[in-house]
């Protein structure tokens, strides 16, 4: 049987961090938590479950999740956000998988919690992500905000678990509306880096094919309200992100 190094990153998470915990403590057999210098009680929370806990400046998504893996033990890892918790049966398939590790790694379907209501639609399940994976074959890629484990030599040699990972996204549309203010400020400017322009086509055509694409494609409708929020505020969250690439443009022109 290998041993396995859950690990999670974490900024004031207090709401979420437990939880969490709590899911992982049949298959963990260690916690590593790398946190960027909460405010709240995240620290006693992870040390109260016996979680190794470090900090280092938050650098990016992306990176942090990279440097976290540094600090497992176990090169097997089960990598997680603070607001994921893993279903009774994706335990079951963790462990089963402990006992004979044959893949690289593994993905899972993610299932998210929108203000109450489980999304089964709006292409947001089932959602799969690889999470559990031998560290010395994949890293953290992607465009910050949106990372992704990746293995070094392809998807060749992986798996699919049974049961979900279950994702407490939003508490309410505040909260969405925030993290769309957060994320399209990380995003903007990760696509400015990289060159990408916001042509004035892509403020309008890119958030009605977004809201198109979330209630209509991938039957958005079908989650009620939940299901209507969520397209809407991703439209929103489109137009938003491109506003502010072409923003650092002209701020950049003015210099």
């Amino acid at each position: 049987m290998i041993k396995l190094s859950v690990v999670i990153i974490t900024f004031n998470e207090e709401k979420n961090i437990e939880r969490c915990l709590l899911s992982v403590k049949e298959v963990a057999d260690e916690i590593v938590v790398l946190d960027s210098f909460s405010k709240d009680a995240t620290q006693a929370i992870c040390e109260k479950y016996g979680a190794k806990f470090f900090a280092h400046k938050f650098d990016g998504h992306i990176e942090q999740k990279n440097r976290a893996i540094t600090y497992a033990t176990f090169p097997h890892i089960l990598s997680l956000d603070a607001d994921e918790a893993l279903d009774a049966t994706l335990i079951a398939s963790i462990k089963a998988v402990k006992n004979n590790f044959e893949k690289d790694g593994y993905y899972m379907n993610r299932l998210t919690n929108y203000c109450g209501h489980w999304v089964r639609h709006c292409g947001w399940y089932p959602d799969k992500k690889l999470r559990l994976a031998d560290s010395r074959k994949g890293q953290w890629t992607g465009t910050n905000p949106h990372d992704k484990y990746e293995l070094l030599e392809g998807d060749g040699n992986t798996g699919h678990l049974k049961g979900d990972l279950l994702h407490y996204s939003y508490y309410s549309v505040e909260d969405h509306y925030k993290q769309v203010e957060y994320f399209t400020n990380i995003a903007s400017k990760a696509y400015f880096e990289k060159g990408k322009k916001a042509k004035s086509y892509k403020l309008v055509i890119n958030p009605i094919s977004k809201f198109i694409s979330h209630y209509l494609v991938n039957l958005g409708f079908l989650d009620g309200k939940a299901g209507f929020l969520i397209s809407k505020i991703s439209a929103y969250a489109t137009w938003l992100k491109y506003k502010k690439l072409r923003d650092l443009y002209h701020q950049n022109s003015q210099k």
